[in-house]
């Protein structure tokens, strides 16, 4: 008798755990629509929540789609001109200190003393020439760190209203899971009573 009300309560707890729950969403909103991997359902992906909503918001917003157009752009853009300047930078500034250590290997001290200043005469009036330009690639660099910060801020300040709408849409109740803890309770009852 015990095994058969075991049995039967075994097989109640079993079909209660495969029951779904009542959670059904109260309008179709954009985080649903987000892909429809398991990670990206279960929230434990790799994927970024965030940028995976604002991509599907992406997807039908032409103003959206223009405004990330011009990031990228002027993304790719600050590359191009920066390089040009950095490469003639950085050889002259390779230069400058092959040409310092060549300078060790010279062994008259007066010599070395004389090309050790032509060289840093020279390098000084080089770093006067570039500074203005080094420190406008200074300026375009925090720029662009700021326009990534500014556009990181942009995403979730836009996709915040969605998450909320996924959340009024799934409201969570909490009928399904007193029941389970109910019936979850007689079991334990009925276990504590089997002798």
């Amino acid at each position: 008798m015990k095994k058969i009300l075991f049995s039967s309560t075994l097989f109640l707890l079993i079909i209660s755990c495969s029951e779904k729950t009542e959670n059904k969403p109260l309008e179709n909103n954009v985080v649903d629509n987000v892909g429809s991997s398991t990670s990206l359902k279960s929230g434990r992906g790799k994927g970024n929540m965030v940028l995976d909503i604002y991509a599907e918001l992406l997807k039908n917003d032409k103003k959206l789609q223009k405004l990330e157009k011009k990031i990228e752009d002027i993304n790719k853009e600050t590359n191009v001109v920066i390089s040009d300047y950095e490469t003639i930078i950085n050889k002259s500034d390779s230069y400058y200190n092959d040409a310092n250590e060549l300078t060790r290997s010279i062994i008259d001290s007066m010599t070395k003393k004389e090309i050790e200043k032509e060289i840093k005469f020279s390098s000084e009036r080089y770093d006067l020439k570039t500074k203005k330009i080094k420190d406008l690639i200074v300026k375009i660099n925090q720029n662009t760190s700021i326009i990534k910060d500014q556009h990181t801020i942009f995403k979730i300040k836009k996709t915040l209203p969605e998450i909320e709408k996924y959340q009024d849409a799934h409201p969570l109740k909490t009928d399904s899971l007193e029941n389970f803890v109910n019936k979850q309770n007689q079991l334990l009852s009925e276990l504590k009573n089997l002798k």
